[in-house]
């Protein structure tokens, strides 16, 4: 069951459109606007960080046992390979790699869709968190 919130908040406001959040790979697609982009030139990179971890969110809390009650990020890493300037598109996708009651390991691939070239390799794990 999804925590009881609108986790959408924030991702409406960098313009990220959240494609499928209930397979089992979580997508999304982002236009990178003027606001994203950083002094270089290029998009700022926490913003290809909120794509992959809110997919990588989604799909967790799709994917907890039934009497988990949420869940909390220990780890999270990134590794960025390209990047992408304004008026290009982003598109993530997230998927399990590890899905345990305790634990659950998520990776998400980030991907210049106007280049076709990879952005970034993300993976975090995730605690399930019970009462």
């Amino acid at each position: 069951m999804p925590p009881p919130y609108d986790a959408h908040n924030f991702l409406d406001l960098l313009g990220i459109e959240i494609l499928d959040e209930g397979s089992e790979n979580a997508t999304a697609r982002m236009a990178v606007s003027h606001a994203l982009i950083a002094g270089t030139g290029y998009l700022w990179a926490p913003a290809i960080i909120t794509i992959a971890d809110a997919l990588c969110a989604f799909g967790v809390s799709r994917h907890w046992p039934d009497d988990a009650t949420s869940f909390t990020t220990v780890e999270s890493k990134a590794n960025f390979l390209s990047s992408a300037k304004e008026g290009e598109v982003v598109v993530g996708k997230a998927s399990a790699l590890h899905l345990g009651r305790t634990t659950q390991v998520w990776d998400a691939t980030i991907t210049n869709e106007t280049s076709g070239r990879a952005m970034a390799a993300y993976r975090c794990t995730q605690l399930i968190l019970y009462r």
